[in-house]
């Protein structure tokens, strides 16, 4: 069986990040799969409500906090949009 390269890439760039716990893993892995259903390709629109409910997030606070600290740690390219018409964007360091 074929390893999927972007999962384990990621977690072996997080195997010593002291930084990263439960939350952020399972918002990577909301966005790994929407990143997937978009045939490997960047950008992924994020519509936020649906990203919470497949990382299991309740909490906006919690959501905002963890995509900024994966954006601020490198992990993905994360632009926010402020129109509520228009999708914000991930970009996965794949």
């Amino acid at each position: 069986m074929a390893l999927f390269s972007p999962l384990t890439e990621f977690y072996k760039a997080i195997a010593e990040d002291q930084r990263i716990g439960s939350t952020h893993i399972s918002l990577y892995m909301a966005l790994l799969q929407q990143w997937n259903i978009n045939d490997g390709k960047n950008p992924v629109l994020i519509y936020r409500p649906a990203i919470m409910k497949a990382a299991k997030i309740s909490s906006r606070h919690t959501y905002n906090k963890c995509i900024n600290s994966l954006h601020e740690y490198g992990y993905i390219i994360y632009e926010a949009s402020l129109n509520p018409v228009v999708h914000s964007k991930a970009y996965l360091n794949i």
